[in-house]
């Protein structure tokens, strides 16, 4: 097994539906009927091999959202596996007459941000029952049931009043549908408040002063 960078993965052929977002590369596929989405995953499942590096799939009435990832050591992202069985996806699909909706995609990061990361870590991993990312161990914690939205512990410079803490979201989504979802944020009220590091991220506030990221993986590897 081979570890890939996010744009090794995107630029390898016959992956055109698929797009790498937070963790891992997905595809969203729609279909007419929730008997139309069992019948794509159960031909998922017969594909050869597939217990070998099995996907993570999301079935609903009005499509099916499908994503893979490679987690072994040290490596949480995309591998050579992960091409192989994503063009196997995307085969299956296209026998089955389903199209991708890249509009469909996205995925959510939950970040606290603390003076000492290291000191409020313990108290999420406890409540949560989340466990260290294998590769990033200091700093994220994720569902070992892979259901509920990663957490990422970031290091604020400047603390609240008192020494606080305070949390904020990000989006993950595909870069061609970034500047939409950005649009449609600030025509509902939100400001940008960091937008140096963009395409990669924008921080946008709402009215209140919450804070969000609307991220990409362009410029990430």
């Amino acid at each position: 097994m081979t570890n890939l960078t996010i744009e090794q993965f995107q630029e390898s052929e016959g992956l055109s539906d698929w797009r790498v977002l937070g963790d891992g590369a997905y595809v969203h596929y729609r279909s007419g009927s929730f008997s139309e989405s069992a019948g794509f995953v159960q031909a998922l499942g017969e594909m050869p091999s597939v217990d070998e590096h099995p996907p993570a799939v999301d079935v609903r009435a009005g499509g099916v959202t499908v994503r893979l990832i490679s987690i072994a050591g040290d490596h949480y992202g995309m591998t050579d596996q992960d091409v192989e069985v994503a063009r196997q996806i995307s085969t299956v699909a296209r026998d089955l007459g389903l199209s991708s909706d890249p509009s469909a995609l996205q995925h959510l990061l939950v970040i606290p941000g603390a003076p000492d990361t290291a000191e409020v870590m313990p108290f999420w991993r406890a409540v949560l029952g989340y466990e260290p990312r294998p590769d990033s161990p200091d700093e994220d914690l994720v569902d070992p049931h892979d259901r509920g939205p990663a957490f990422w512990f970031e290091s604020m410079d400047e603390p609240r009043p008192g020494g606080g803490g305070a949390i904020h979201v990000a989006v993950w989504l595909p870069l061609e549908h970034a500047e939409a979802r950005l649009a449609a944020a600030l025509a509902a009220g939100g400001r940008i408040v960091r937008d140096d590091s963009a395409p990669s991220w924008w921080t946008l506030a709402d009215p209140a002063g919450n804070e969000l990221d609307i991220a990409t993986t362009s410029g990430r590897d």
